[in-house]
């Protein structure tokens, strides 16, 4: 089983379903993101991480912020509490490119269908944000998928593999990016060894890619972060 660490559950009067990572490993809850407060939490908290699922649902927190405007607001005053929005939820990590890329792509496309459609309504402009939001979210599932899919060929049985962190389907919309190319490896019944970073000090490796590799049935050793050099000098990291 790989994970969805999370989706979009409705229409424009939707919700935002996450992982709470913080759960993990040792149960698996889902969060529901009804406004961007909770969505910013969510993020600053680590609930969800990863840059690729951080970027996701910062275009989806776009989404949750229009449930809120008034159907009165003016198309131009419906772009002003957009980017008062996309401004609140940049800063809930500074360091995440992928979230300012997301939300910039989504505040983008509502400006321009406002300029082309300037007689338009706040409802027509509510679908464009989720539509766009929703077309991110597609876009690094698919990506995820066709990493695994040029990846896969290169692990061969009896091979041993060294992560770091997490970059598996937690950190994305999809089955990952590192870990796709190995879901892909097992899905060939391909016999391979992944040995996980215990990766101080949040220790994503030892509570989430040792999680991930063991709910997909790979094999998996978790070794402290000191560990790795140590393998590689005994030829076990291919």
């Amino acid at each position: 089983m790989i994970a969805q660490t999370l989706k979009w559950v409705g229409d424009v009067d939707g919700f935002l379903e996450l992982v709470d990572q913080r759960r993990l490993p040792s149960e698996l809850v889902k969060l529901q993101c009804r406004d961007i407060e909770q969505l910013f939490e969510a993020i600053k908290t680590l609930a969800v991480r990863g840059a690729p699922a951080i970027g996701v649902a910062g275009a989806y927190g776009l989404v949750l912020a229009m449930q809120k405007l008034d159907t009165r607001y003016s198309m131009l005053d419906a772009l002003e509490c957009l980017k008062k929005a996309a401004d609140y939820l940049d800063s809930s990590r500074p360091t995440a490119a992928n979230l300012f890329w997301a939300i910039d792509r989504v505040k983008q496309k509502a400006e321009e269908f406002v300029a082309a459609e300037p007689e338009t309504n706040l409802r027509e402009l509510r679908k464009v944000v989720l539509a766009e939001a929703n077309a991110i979210c597609a876009e690094d599932v698919d990506m995820c998928q066709r990493i695994g899919e040029n990846g896969e060929k290169f692990i061969e049985d009896g091979d041993g593999i060294l992560t770091h962190c997490n970059a598996g389907a937690l950190a994305t919309a999809g089955q990952g990016t590192a870990l796709s190319v190995m879901f892909e490896a097992h899905k060939k019944a391909r016999k391979f060894t992944v040995y996980v970073d215990e990766t101080r000090p949040l220790l994503q490796g030892a509570r989430l890619t040792t999680w991930e590799l063991k709910q997909a049935g790979i094999d998996v050793v978790l070794i402290c972060d000191n560990m790795a050099a140590w393998l590689m000098k005994q030829g076990k990291i291919n």
